[in-house]
Formats: C-alpha cells, structure tokens, sequence
C-alpha cells in the first residue's frame, strides 16, 4: 500500500504574487462574458474574458491588471481588491482568499503555529465522545489524534497509534489521493477530492509562507495526476460542514455530517466530527461499528 504521509523533498514557499497572478488568471478562464454583462464579437481562441475585459469591469488599467497576474505586483490596494472580486463575481470563500492573497508582505512570514503535540485537554475531549468520530488536525491536515470510532471509519486499515509518534502520522489529502484503501472508502470521491483540495488552497492562502505545506502540496502534485489538475484549477473553499458518503468495509454504505471546528488555544488544531442523523440507519450503522470496537 503506498504511504499515506507526506514525505518530500525541500521545496519553496508557495509564494505570494505568483499566486496572486495563477488565481486571477484562473477565475477570469472561467467566466463568460455572458455572465457579465458583456457582448461576445466572433469565436474565442481560448475560454473566459480576456484580460482587457476583465480590467474594465474592475476599473483599473489593462496594464496594471496585466502586472497582478504576470506577478509582477506583489499586492493591491483593498479598493483594488474589492474590484476585483466583484468583477471576477467571487462568492465569500474565494473573496476571503484573494484578500489574503493581495496582502502586503510587510506584515511578516504567515506560517501556522507549529504545535506537534496536541493539547490533554482537547485530546481528553476527542476520546470523551460517543456515537461520533472524532479526529484532532493541524492546518495541513495532518491526523494528530482520533478516538477509536474516528479512526475506524476513516483509517481503520492503519495503526491506531499512529497519530502519536510525528513521523508516522496520516495525512487525510494524502490519503485520499494516494492511499487506495481511502479513495473506495469515499462513494463519491470525485466531489471529496474536489473539496479536499479547494479546502487545502484555502489554508495555502492563508499561510503562503508555510514550507510544510509546500512540501506537501509539491509531493502530492508529482504522485498524483488527479491532486495536479485539481490544484491547478484554483477551486478554493472553507470547507466546515457538509456530508461524507463512505462505504465502510465493515458496516456499509453510511452517511456522515462533518463539521470542523477550530481549537480556540493558539494552536491552529481543529476538532472534524463524523455524525449521523439521529434516529437513522446512519447511526444506527455508527453504534455497531463502534459497539464492535471495545474499549
């Protein structure tokens, strides 16, 4: 089985206005000047507005438009940025990340707080829950600790103590992508990847300094075709709650509400919790897998 963990070698930061420049440029490939307001003149060589278009509707110069996505501006003003996600029609998510993107680098290196080890009292919490999974996660996703019921529906093939020694722990976008265990898990792991990784653009924003994260980011791009063509496509969304669909070896098809809460310790930690709807087939699948588990 290939290793779920992220081991690569030293790569660069993920940067700042290279980033900024490979964001704009892939919204604008994705609008039609239809959905602008604009009137289209003859066939198009490539798909989206062009850049000039694109520069009117924000209200800045074509030629300093062009120096945002050529990465030739590092940054932009907020009133830029505010243009710039009306014209480019950028839902909340993708607002936020721009603005993060188009930050002035003066502010100092955005890395996330290097905690390895994870609190006694939020691990005391993770294993005080029943009838639901619990996985403690730092910003990369790496698996810093679960109870019993978390890990047996997503990792249950791995050792339960792998969370506890650095080296060996689990990366859930590794996983998905490179662990073949995990992608039959997941009934539907086309949209699981697809959120997986607009959900890892959205932290790659926040922390574009963040060298473990680049790491990762290179590692994954070169051992999976299908992580390069979604990274690429610049999909970016927080991703907090929505529904997972497994088909867990052992109790069949069950349907999981997630939810992704941040530990409020400085530590960057989040809590993702696995539930079904009470009352449902779902939970009912939850108690025997977890009644199945001992203690």
């Amino acid at each position: 089985m290939p290793d779920p963990r992220p081991v690569t070698p030293p790569s660069a930061p993920l940067g700042h206005a290279g980033e900024l420049g490979a964001f704009l440029r892939a919204v604008r490939a994705r609008l039609t000047p239809a959905q602008v307001g604009l009137v289209s003149h003859g066939a198009r060589r490539v798909p989206g507005l062009r850049r000039e278009e694109l520069a009117q509707l924000a209200g800045v110069s074509p030629t300093y438009y062009a120096r945002l996505e050529q990465g030739l501006s590092a940054h932009a003003s907020d009133q830029v940025q505010e243009a710039l996600a009306d014209a480019l029609r950028l839902d909340e998510d993708e607002d936020e990340h721009l603005r993060h993107l188009a930050r002035p680098t003066t502010r100092g290196r955005r890395t996330p707080p290097r905690v390895e080890h994870v609190r006694a009292g939020t691990r005391q919490l993770a294993h005080a829950v029943s009838g639901a999974g619990v996985l403690v996660l730092d910003v990369r996703n790496d698996v810093l600790a679960w109870n019993r019921l978390g890990h047996a529906l997503l990792a249950g093939h791995l050792d339960l103590a792998a969370p506890d020694r650095v080296a060996d722990r689990p990366n859930l976008v590794s996983m998905l992508f490179c662990d073949p265990h995990t992608k039959e898990l997941h009934r539907e792991w086309p949209a699981e990847a697809r959120r997986a990784v607009a959900s890892l653009r959205w932290v790659a924003g926040q922390f574009p300094d963040d060298r473990a994260l680049a790491e990762l980011v290179g590692h994954l791009s070169i051992a999976s075709p299908e992580f390069a063509r979604a990274w690429s496509s610049h999909r970016v969304h927080n991703c907090t709650t929505g529904t997972k669909r497994l088909h867990h070896p052992t109790v069949g098809d069950v349907d999981l509400q997630y939810t992704v809460l941040t530990v409020a310790d400085g530590s960057g930690h989040r809590l993702l919790t696995l539930s079904a709807a009470p009352g449902s087939g779902h939970q009912a699948a939850l108690t025997l897998l977890e009644g199945s588990l001992g203690r």
